[in-house]
């Protein structure tokens, strides 16, 4: 408490540490000459009580933030702050509308209200606003006028309910960011955010749109780099406007009523992390033409009605960099790609250990950055990925028309955590090198026409799995008992009339199959 006997003391910041215990907020009023505090993210909590003196008595201050403190309440003493140009309230309890003095100060340029309990509408925004995020609240009804020049705006997560406004992007001509992600609005998506000529990440997704993508949008597609109108209901075709210096790194496209076929011009994003292009109508070949995109760590076409090959052919490297591959539930027919799997390089290091994300870390926003979202099939589950984990490895190329052998290329990618082959023909015998596969965790090859035993390596060699599901195949011969395999029910191996050995109910007529460690015994079931 000393440090608030500082009488000349201008600025105070404390931020990031692990402080705990309780501050008295009231206790700056002795600082007359304070202009910025910061008590952010800390363990200790910050009280606040409602002051019989007059406001006048706290110092005019400049920038202040009290992210993470659980405060309830707007302190009061702001409503007299004139100089005010940096507030942060975010991740505290507050809730409650916004009060209306926020909306009349005339110098803010900076307003975190992120993670709150605030709900009830919004009124016109402080006109000289330059960062506004709101995020994670419960506002409701049409969104506000928007400032005059703003740089960075989010309102996503939110109730907003009403239609775009249709000039809404004349305030955005020097907008570098802007979210409307997790609300409920409706209508078209008005063509005066192409307005926004410095935008650098546009995300529209899980709303209710409708009808088409003003074509504008790709043709922004020389500075926009990120993309994001998933879960809509947006329909057309994709363009062919993508501009030849692209500069996309995600595309997100996933659950909408797109139709129409992957255009070529999409191959000019040649700096595309993530193109996700799922849970549409697009009636295509495998894009092949897309080979060029050797950044391109996530590819998501799943639950379309592509067919065909998806083997590109050539000695060509394509996608060295890919981690996770979805292209479940479409028509493909064919053999697996061996030229393809050959190309992944980035699935054959078993060696990664820096946990680092996806992340578009060029548009740094006055220290915000925006993360990829996707969903993935994993271990049976959906599971949505909000950071991608450059660690986390997945091909998916379940309900497909493929045929012929599991390919030995597959062996190689020895940093795959999850594999899904299932709901295809593939025949013959389950390869001995997916034993090599030390880091897999889920392996459903399942609904196939697989033969011949289970390998032997698999008990040495997928010490992580947690997930096997080999049902409705041709197996034969005993079932592994030992390590992890002891733990799978029947359902992973049912509808394999050969399999023998628990879990099953068959006996086997050798005994089932044995450890592979030294001393132990073999017992014979007669």
């Amino acid at each position: 408490m000393s440090l608030f006997g500082l009488r000349g003391l201008k600025i105070l910041s404390l931020s990031s540490n692990n402080f705990s215990g309780s501050l008295q907020l009231n206790k700056i009023q002795q600082l007359r000459n304070l202009s910025n505090l910061d008590l952010s993210y800390n363990s200790f909590s910050i009280e606040y009580n409602e002051t019989n003196s007059s406001l006048s008595s706290f110092p005019q201050i400049v920038t202040l933030r009290l992210a993470s403190r659980n405060l309830q309440t707007f302190p009061d003493f702001l409503r007299n702050q004139s100089k005010l140009i940096t507030l942060d309230l975010s991740i505290n309890q507050i809730p409650g509308e916004i009060p209306s003095w926020i909306w009349n100060s005339t110098n803010l340029l900076y307003l975190n209200l992120s993670y709150n309990l605030l709900e009830g509408p919004l009124h016109n925004l402080p006109s000289m606003l330059t960062f506004l995020d709101l995020h994670s609240n419960q506002l409701q009804g049409q969104l506000p006028t928007l400032p005059t020049s703003p740089t960075y705006l989010d309102f996503s997560r939110n109730n907003f309910s009403s239609a775009i406004h249709d000039s809404i992007g004349s305030n955005l001509t020097l907008a570098a960011f802007l979210s409307l992600s997790n609300n409920q609005l409706s209508g078209s998506i008005p063509e005066s955010i192409c307005n926004a000529i410095n935008l650098l990440v546009l995300d529209m997704s899980d709303n209710l749109l409708s009808g088409t993508i003003p074509q504008c949008f790709y043709e922004m597609s020389e500075t926009l780099m990120v993309l994001d109108v998933r879960r809509n209901r947006l329909s057309g075709n994709i363009s062919d406007s993508f501009s030849v210096n692209c500069s996309l790194q995600t595309l997100n496209h996933n659950g909408n009523l797109f139709e129409g076929v992957v255009q070529k011009s999409l191959g000019n994003c040649k700096k595309l992390d993530v193109l996700n292009l799922g849970n549409n109508k697009i009636k295509d070949a495998f894009p092949c033409y897309l080979k060029n995109l050797s950044s391109l760590h996530v590819l998501i076409l799943r639950s379309n009605k592509f067919y065909g090959s998806i083997d590109c052919g050539g000695t060509n490297t394509s996608w060295p960099m890919l981690k996770i591959v979805d292209l479940a539930s479409n028509k493909y027919t064919g053999r697996l790609p061996r030229e393809s799997l050959s190309a992944w390089k980035a699935m054959m290091d078993d060696a990664q250990t820096q946990f680092e994300h996806l992340q578009y870390g060029k548009i740094e926003v006055m220290g915000y950055y925006y993360q990829d979202v996707i969903k993935v099939t994993n271990k049976g589950l959906d599971m949505k990925l909000v950071k991608i984990l450059t660690l986390f490895t997945s091909i998916d190329l379940s309900c497909n028309n493929l045929d012929g052998p599991i390919p030995e290329e597959l062996g190689e990618l020895k940093s795959l955590l999850v594999l899904n082959l299932s709901h295809n023909a593939l025949t013959d015998h389950i390869p001995p090198f997916m034993g090599n596969l030390t880091q897999r965790e889920s392996l459903d090859l399942s609904i196939n026409k697989l033969t011949g035993e289970i390998p032997m390596q698999f008990e040495d060699g997928l010490t992580f799995l947690e997930v096997l599901n080999l049902s409705f195949n041709q197996l034969m011969g005993p079932i592994p008992n030992f390590r992890q395999f002891t733990t799978f029910s029947e359902v992973s191996y049912e509808a394999n009339e050969g399999l023998c050995g628990y879990p099953s109910n068959k006996k086997c007529t050798l005994g089932p199959r044995s450890s592979p460690l030294p001393f132990q015994e073999t017992h014979l079931n007669s």
